[in-house]
């Protein structure tokens, strides 16, 4: 079991947790909502719970919650840029189904 980030990825996690000027990692999780049933959510760490898995990537902290984790166990996080845009991309081997829009998916 394990979530991984590219380098590209880590650095800009670094990048953010040294502008925000605080944090111990990034916390990747899913939530029930969009066409497809689940999406992403990612947020900045100060503490972690009890129940919380941590993996190391790269030197950054990926802190999961056990519920989350049955989703996105395997998947790679990486930082994209195309153009103007620019993004997390999550490299799940567990998707099964994506919604059109890129916005939610189904395990």
């Amino acid at each position: 079991m394990a979530i991984t980030l590219t380098q590209t990825a880590a650095h800009r996690v670094e990048k953010f947790l040294a502008n925000r000027g605080k944090g111990i990692g990034l916390r990747l999780g899913v939530k029930t909502t969009g066409c497809s049933g689940m999406a992403y959510t990612l947020e900045f760490v100060d503490e972690m719970h009890p129940e919380d898995m941590a993996f190391d990537s790269f030197g950054v902290k990926v802190i999961v919650d056990p519920k989350s984790l049955a989703y996105i166990d395997g998947t790679e996080l990486d930082f994209t840029k195309e153009g103007l845009n620019e993004g997390f991309k999550f490299n799940n081997p567990n998707v099964k189904d994506e919604c059109g829009c890129g916005e939610s998916f189904t395990v």
